[in-house]
C-alpha cells in the first residue's frame, strides 16, 4: 500500500500542485525576469543533485553521504512521511463501504419462564454517498499533507547537507588558523632569540625583550580557543552524521584545497520548482483549499445507505437454512438545520487557515528570491575581498621579511618589527576567515537555489509549457 500511494502521489511531486484554476484570489506574486545580481547566462546549467562533489574533497563527500544515511533528523522526516501516508489511507476509508460481520449468541428470558437462545450471523453494510464531494475533498487534503511531508524531508536533507559542509569548512578553517598561529609562535620566538642575542652585546634593551615576549604570549593565547573550536565543530559534525563524537575522526586539511564554486542561479521563475520549502508551502495551501471545499460540502445534506443480510435462529442447527434468512435495506437523508453555527464557523476557520497559508506561500516565494540575491552578493563581494586580502598577506609578509633581515643587521627599531609582525599575523588569520566566509556563501547560494533537488530537465519542461511564470502565486 505505501508503494501504491507513492505512485499515486508521484505526478504531484513532479510538477506544480496549484494551477490558475485552483489558486485562491490574490495569490499573484510578481516574478522578476532575472536576478539583479546575476551575471552570465540566466539559462545556464543549474546545480546538480550531488553539487557538494564540486568542492573536490573526498572526505567531505563521504561525510555528506553518511549524513544522508544516518542523520536522525532525516530519519524522523521519513517517519513523518509514513504517518502522513497512513493518514491518507484513513482519510480515504469513508469513500468505501463499511462492512461488519455480527456473529453472536444471545441468551434471554424471564424469572418464571425458560430462557431463549438466539444465534445471529449477519453482515451489516453502510455507505455514505459522497454526492457533494466532502469526503473526496478530505482525501485530497490528506494527499496534499503527504506530499508536503515529502517536500519537508527534502528541506531537512538540504539543511542537513549545508550544515555538514559548513561545519566541515569550519574544521578546516580552525586547522588553518592553528597552523598559522603555531608558525607565528615560531616566528615570534625566532625574533625573540635575536633580541636575546643582541642584549648580550648591548644592542638591545630589556624593554625590547619584554615587548617581543608580550607579542609571543599574545600569539600563544590564540591557540587554545582555536583548538576548542576545532574539537567542538568535530563534535557537531558527529551529530550531523549520526555518530557519537568519540567515534568520529576527521582528517581535515586546508581550505586552500577546497574548490570555490559559483553556480548559475537560473531564472527566478525556476525557483518555484527548485525550492522544496516553496513546494511544501504550495502543497499545504492546496490541502487548505481542499479543507475549505470539504467544510462547504458539509453544509449540504448527507445521503447514506445501510443494508443488513444474514441468518437469525433460535437453534444452531437451523441457523443457515433459508427460513432463517433476514435482510433489510434503508436509505437516509440528513440535513443540518441548526447546530449552533458550528458548520459555518468551521467553514470560516478553514477559510482563515487557507488565507494564512496563502500569505505564507507568497512570503516563501519572496524570501526565496531574497535568499538568492543575498547569496549572489556575498559570493561576488567575498571573492573580491579574498583577492584583496591575499594581496594584503603578500605585502605584509614582504614587509615582515625585510624587517627581520634589517633587525639582524641592526638597522631597524623594535617598534617597526613589532608592527610588521602583528600586521602579518592578523592578515594571515583574516585571510582564512574571509576564505571560510566565501565558501560558506557558496553553500548558501546552493541552498538558496534548492540544492539541485529538481533535475534540470524538469525545469526545462516547465519552461517549455510556459506555465510557471504566470503562475507564481
Amino acid at each position: 500500500m505505501p508503494r501504491v500511494l507513492a505512485l499515486a502521489l508521484a505526478p504531484w511531486l513532479s510538477g506544480c500542485i496549484l494551477t490558475t484554476d485552483t489558486l485562491p484570489t490574490g495569490a499573484v506574486v510578481d516574478v522578476p525576469p532575472k536576478y539583479r545580481e546575476a551575471g552570465g547566462k540566466p539559462h545556464a546549467a543549474l546545480p546538480a543533485p550531488d553539487w557538494w562533489r564540486g568542492f573536490r574533497s573526498r572526505e567531505l563527500t563521504a561525510l555528506v553521504e553518511r549524513a544522508h544515511l544516518d542523520n536522525l533528523d532525516i530519519a524522523a522526516a521519513v517517519a513523518r512521511i509514513e504517518q502522513a501516508d497512513a493518514s491518507t489511507r484513513i482519510a480515504g476509508a469513508p469513500l468505501l463501504p463499511l462492512v461488519e460481520f455480527d456473529g453472536s449468541v444471545t441468551r434471554s428470558g424471564t424469572g418464571t419462564g425458560p430462557g431463549v437462545t438466539t444465534y445471529r450471523a449477519v453482515l451489516n453494510a453502510s455507505y455514505e454517498l459522497d454526492f457533494w464531494g466532502k469526503n473526496r475533498a478530505l482525501l485530497r487534503a490528506a494527499e496534499f499533507a503527504a506530499i508536503a511531508s515529502r517536500f519537508d524531508r527534502e528541506v531537512i536533507v538540504l539543511s542537513t547537507v549545508a550544515s555538514v559542509i559548513n561545519t566541515y569548512f569550519q574544521i578546516l578553517a580552525a586547522q588553518d588558523r592553528l597552523r598559522i598561529a603555531r608558525d607565528n609562535v615560531d616566528a615570534a620566538t625566532r625574533i625573540l632569540k635575536v633580541f636575546q642575542d643582541r642584549i648580550g652585546v648591548g644592542t638591545a634593551t630589556g624593554l625590547d625583550i619584554a615587548q617581543q615576549e608580550s607579542l609571543l604570549a599574545q600569539v600563544r593565547a590564540t591557540i587554545p580557543p582555536l583548538d576548542q573550536q576545532l574539537k567542538q565543530n568535530t563534535a557537531t559534525l558527529a551529530t550531523l552524521v549520526g555518530e557519537p563524537p568519540a567515534r568520529l575522526s576527521v582528517r581535515g586539511g586546508s581550505l586552500n584545497g577546497i574548490m570555490a564554486l559559483r553556480p548559475s542561479p537560473g531564472l527566478p521563475s525556476d525557483l518555484l520548482l527548485q525550492r522544496p520549502d516553496i513546494r511544501e508551502t504550495e502543497a499545504q495551501l492546496a490541502g487548505a483549499n481542499a479543507n475549505v471545499q470539504s467544510a462547504r460540502a458539509a453544509l449540504f445534506p448527507s445521503i447514506s445507505l445501510t443494508g443488513q443480510g444474514g441468518f437469525v435462529s433460535t437453534a444452531l442447527n437451523t441457523l443457515f437454512v433459508p427460513s432463517s434468512a433476514i435482510y433489510s435495506v434503508a436509505g437516509s437523508l440528513t440535513q443540518p438545520v441548526f447546530d449552533g453555527f458550528r458548520l459555518l464557523a468551521t467553514l470560516d476557520l478553514r477559510k482563515g487557515q487557507r488565507t494564512e497559508l496563502l500569505q505564507l506561500y507568497r512570503k516563501a516565494i519572496l524570501a526565496g528570491f531574497a535568499d538568492v540575491e543575498r547569496a549572489l552578493i556575498a559570493v561576488r563581494d567575498l571573492a573580491d575581498q579574498e583577492r584583496l586580502q591575499t594581496e594584503v598577506v603578500a605585502t605584509s609578509r614582504r614587509a615582515y621579511e625585510l624587517s627581520e633581515t634589517q633587525l639582524r643587521v641592526g638597522t631597524i627599531d623594535i617598534t617597526t618589527v613589532l608592527n610588521t609582525q602583528r600586521t602579518l599575523f592578523q592578515a594571515q588569520d583574516q585571510l582564512v576567515l574571509v576564505r571560510l566566509t566565501r565558501l560558506q556563501a557558496s553553500v548558501s547560494l546552493f541552498q538558496a537555489l534548492g540544492g539541485g533537488w529538481v533535475l534540470p530537465d524538469e525545469i526545462a519542461s516547465d519552461r517549455a509549457r510556459g506555465r510557471r511564470a504566470g503562475r507564481a502565486k
